[in-house]
């Protein structure tokens, strides 16, 4: 009778833990943005590690950082970490706006001599007070050719097409388009 007691026992704790467990995160990434082909630029690029501010730096997606307080969503999670998912889509954009240019990222297996290297920092990436999603960067081009680093700052301002989660992604996504194209521009000496 006791072995059937404590058999209930741990089958009723068992129950009570599993629904107690969060469900699983639904997990989202950035998609590449399509932007125009321009002609010219380096022969090979070469994009760095992205640093990211480190309230970025975690699974969960960062609503917003307003008035001194992170608004993290604990179940809306990043496919893959922030950083690598940047470089990824910013090469990717990259080669489409310069298809001329070979580029390739730093953490990739394929390596090369550059002609041309950007570094990046992005120091925020979510919406502010108003629900606008805010991209702030700085980049430094760095050519073989030339001595001294382009440097420009960046700051996007994009409105979600709807609200929610989903629709931040896509104002993100839109927002890294810009930015694919801001660097173009920076390549090219423009």
């Amino acid at each position: 009778m006791r072995g059937a007691l404590r058999c209930c026992r741990l089958a009723a704790i068992v129950v009570a833990l599993a629904a107690c467990s969060s469900p699983s995160p639904v997990l989202y990434t950035i998609a590449p943005a399509a932007g125009s082909p321009q002609t010219g630029g380096p022969r090979v690029i070469a994009l760095q590690q992205i640093s990211t501010a480190r309230y970025l730096e975690r699974s969960q997606i960062v609503r917003s950082s307003e008035n001194y307080r992170l608004d993290v969503m604990s179940n809306d999670w990043w496919g893959e970490p922030l950083g690598p998912m940047l470089s990824r889509v910013l090469v990717e954009e990259l080669g489409q706006r310069l298809p001329q240019s070979t580029v390739i990222g730093e953490s990739g297996a394929v390596t090369a001599s550059p002609d041309a290297t950007i570094e990046l920092n992005v120091q925020r990436l979510d919406e502010d007070a108003s629900g606008s999603l805010i991209l702030q960067a700085q980049a430094s081009v760095n050519f073989k050719s030339r001595g001294t680093p382009v440097l420009r700052n960046f700051r996007f301002v994009v409105t979600p097409p709807e609200p929610g989660i989903a629709g931040e992604v896509t104002a993100i996504s839109n927002a890294v388009g810009q930015l694919a194209d801001g660097l173009a521009a920076m390549l090219l000496g423009r």
